[in-house]
């Protein structure tokens, strides 16, 4: 049971910056060379102005998701200020390169979408699973369906677009997912990082048959 958890992969994952704020979205299936679990949350809370989707092995995913709240809960306390979403980044692609490189049997493969609000505005960042950072000004999908989502993107992004009309493209990308990649399915969840927090604005549990 263990090495099945262990085994969940399986994504596809959606951020867009917008000219309010920035969309995450990301579907539900979690899969291990068949669908393990229908309902897996992709999306979640590092603090009330920061989430991140995850994307690779879903234990090691769990588990720097917890590590990096507790870093940046320790920072703010060292510091006695509100840690910044790039400083976030940066501690986050720490774990992520030590993580992909420490002996294991089986590869800590994970990256993830971190989306924030600070006091220089919005961002949003593409941490790769060695570890790496890129700040993203437009869109970028991650996972194994985001071949089909980055056209939807590709297509229809607008810059300046706002968070409302980012969760409609953000909604659209993961279902051309949904409709293509065995792995992607089950479920859409989108959420808003803006300067008034976290907003919930799309979940959705879907049925959509697996193509043939």
């Amino acid at each position: 049971m263990n090495q099945d958890l262990k085994l969940q992969k399986g994504t596809t994952t959606v951020g867009i910056a917008c000219k309010d704020g920035v969309v995450l979205a990301a579907d539900k299936r979690a899969t291990a060379g068949f669908v393990v679990n229908k309902h897996t949350d992709k999306i979640h809370r590092v603090t009330d102005r920061m989430a991140v989707t995850m994307a690779g092995l879903v234990s090691d995913a769990q588990l720097l998701v917890k590590l990096i709240r507790a870093e940046v809960k320790l920072k703010d306390l060292q510091t006695l200020r509100t840690t910044t979403v790039h400083e976030t980044a940066n501690l986050l692609a720490g774990m992520l390169y030590n993580n992909l490189r420490k002996f294991s049997s089986v590869p800590g493969i994970v990256s993830f979408l971190l989306a924030g609000n600070d006091k220089s505005g919005s961002h949003l960042y593409d941490l790769g699973i060695d570890g790496s950072i890129t700040e993203v000004h437009d869109y970028v999908s991650d996972g194994s369906g985001s071949i089909f989502a980055i056209g939807v993107l590709e297509a229809l992004y607008k810059k300046g677009m706002s968070t409302d009309d980012g969760v409609k493209l953000a909604t659209k990308a993961i279902t051309a997912a949904l409709q293509r990649d065995t792995a992607t399915g089950n479920g859409i969840d989108v959420w808003i990082i803006d300067d008034k927090g976290i907003h919930v604005a799309v979940q959705k549990d879907l049925n959509i048959p697996m193509p043939q």
